[in-house]
């Protein structure tokens, strides 16, 4: 796509892949796949402060991967699967490359288990 072409999906595929890029976001999202849960209960299982928690989740809530509600004195975080559906949607377009190599592979690795593949011929290297 040419520079200054990027549609609205495209800045938001953008921010989801940034968001996903960390592996302390990855696992923050995977505990909210569990259920909703605060910020001290996502802070529990990182040696980070609490504050560094909440700007990997502040990245998370402007990819739109999270949201928060309050209740009382409480900001519970969950999950917002949309940016999560419209990545699989974007990836779906490459499926059949993915089958069609393993549909490859496939057929490489029964020629070798039934012998008929004969190893390269090629002179070593000197």
């Amino acid at each position: 796509m040419l520079a200054g072409t990027a549609t609205l999906n495209d800045d938001r595929l953008d921010e989801t892949f940034a968001a996903l890029a960390n592996p302390t976001r990855r696992a923050i999202l995977a505990r909210l796949a569990q259920g909703e849960a605060s910020v001290n209960q996502l802070a529990e299982p990182f040696d980070l402060s609490l504050p560094a928690i909440s700007k990997h989740i502040k990245v998370l809530e402007r990819a739109g991967l999270v949201t928060r509600s309050r209740r009382a004195q409480s900001r519970p975080c969950t999950i917002a699967a949309a940016p999560l559906a419209e990545l699989a949607s974007w990836t779906e377009q490459y499926r059949h490359i993915w089958d069609e190599r393993f549909d490859r592979m496939d057929d490489y690795v029964r020629q070798l288990q039934h012998g008929n593949h004969s190893p390269d011929k090629k002179a070593a290297p000197q």
